[in-house]
């Protein structure tokens, strides 16, 4: 398996809670009464977003994306007779 890159350039613009979510008893699933909650805003850029919240009178924050840790191995590396670390699955 292996992990895309597809869709890692946009920028989501998500509101914060208006209340916390409940559990609901029956059930056991969590819910919320804040349609807000519900709404994510896709830009192609920061300073689109960061436009589209100043237009409307939205407080924002940026979280700067954080760079992937990748560890460089083979799949026949999981077979290898000298492995290091432990086998899991």
């Amino acid at each position: 398996m292996q992990s895309g890159k597809s869709k890692t350039n946009r920028w989501i613009l998500e509101f914060e809670a208006d209340e916390a979510r409940k559990i609901d008893p029956l059930m056991g699933y969590t819910s919320s009464s804040d349609m807000k909650s519900q709404v994510k805003l896709e830009f192609n850029s920061a300073d689109a977003a960061k436009e589209y919240a100043e237009a409307h009178g939205i407080a924002y924050s940026i979280q700067k994306p954080q760079k992937q840790k990748r560890r460089v191995m083979s799949y026949s590396e999981n077979f290898a007779s000298d492995r290091t670390l432990p086998w899991t699955h």
